[in-house]
């Protein structure tokens, strides 16, 4: 599966903005199969925004919290003695 480049992610707003521009003339205009048309292309746009979202949120790495042992340097003697 091709995921988009976050890079155009702009550029997918703006051609989303478009198609809804584009659409709300064919419905003042009654240009029934140009609106059908437009509305795959919007999917499709909407679509790839999302993934762009959902790409970014899942780059996401949780580290979790080191234990003192681990970033101490000194072991602690379990037996009492040094």
């Amino acid at each position: 599966m091709l995921w988009p480049d976050p890079a155009q992610r702009d550029r997918l707003v703006e051609i989303r903005d478009n198609l809804l521009a584009r659409i709300a003339e064919a419905e003042c205009e009654g240009w029934l199969g140009e609106i059908e048309g437009l509305q795959v292309s919007l999917a499709g746009a909407r679509d790839k925004i999302a993934q762009i979202g959902n790409a970014a949120a899942s780059r996401v790495v949780e580290l979790g919290i080191p234990e003192f042992k681990q970033i101490g340097g000194r072991h602690s003697n379990q037996e009492g003695g040094l």
